[in-house]
């Protein structure tokens, strides 16, 4: 196991390549992840699906929510809280208009009525094929998909942001698999 400053500094200059990395793909490859997933690893029948709304360089999964969205699932996207806390989920549905949130996020309003997810979908800078993930530093996802034991995690990614090994610390979750414009990696986990 990795001292915790060892560590730190091992995600910071991962984070550094994997955005320079990420920063030459193309967001509308979000429609060839949406037939990947669609066809690969689609949720199950009456699934609350929590998405999120992409910023910058990342992969567009908005053409993935309003395709499951017209597949009947109801869509959340998360709600930022203080840093510590675990990510809050409120219902969204096309047309609704969406709020600044804290670091740059887009999220419902506050009278969007509040959903606990069974299948996520999980941004993340970098991948390995076992389903490790690096995130942006704050440890929302990690905490909550902790607080939500049985909940299935799917990240989402260009393939291009697949690295031969992740730094893990003991607080990081694992996903159960990775779609990306090229096909989906499932990493041990059962299949959908």
């Amino acid at each position: 196991m990795l001292c915790p400053e060892l560590l730190a500094g091992l995600k910071a200059e991962a984070r550094k390549a994997a955005l320079a990395r990420r920063a030459s793909c193309d967001p509308a490859l979000g429609t060839a992840l949406t037939a990947q997933v669609l066809r690969n690893a689609p949720p199950p029948p009456g699934a609350v699906v929590a998405g999120f709304w992409p910023m910058g360089a990342e992969i567009d999964i908005r053409p993935l929510l309003l395709a499951l969205h017209e597949k009947g699932h109801r869509i959340a996207l998360p709600v930022t809280p203080k840093r510590g806390q675990p990510l809050h989920f409120r219902q969204w549905q096309p047309g609704d208009t969406l709020a600044r949130g804290p670091l740059g996020t887009s999220q419902p309003g506050r009278d969007a009525a509040a959903l606990t997810p069974d299948w996520l979908l999980v941004p993340l800078l970098a991948f390995d094929r076992a389903g490790h993930r690096l995130g942006y530093g704050g440890g929302y996802y990690d905490r909550t998909l902790s607080s939500l034991p049985g909940a299935y995690a799917l990240g989402v990614a260009y393939a291009a942001q697949e690295v031969d090994e992740v730094p893990v610390g003991v607080d990081d979750a694992p996903l159960a698999a990775i779609a990306t414009e090229r096909g989906v990696i499932f990493c041990g986990a059962a299949k959908v």
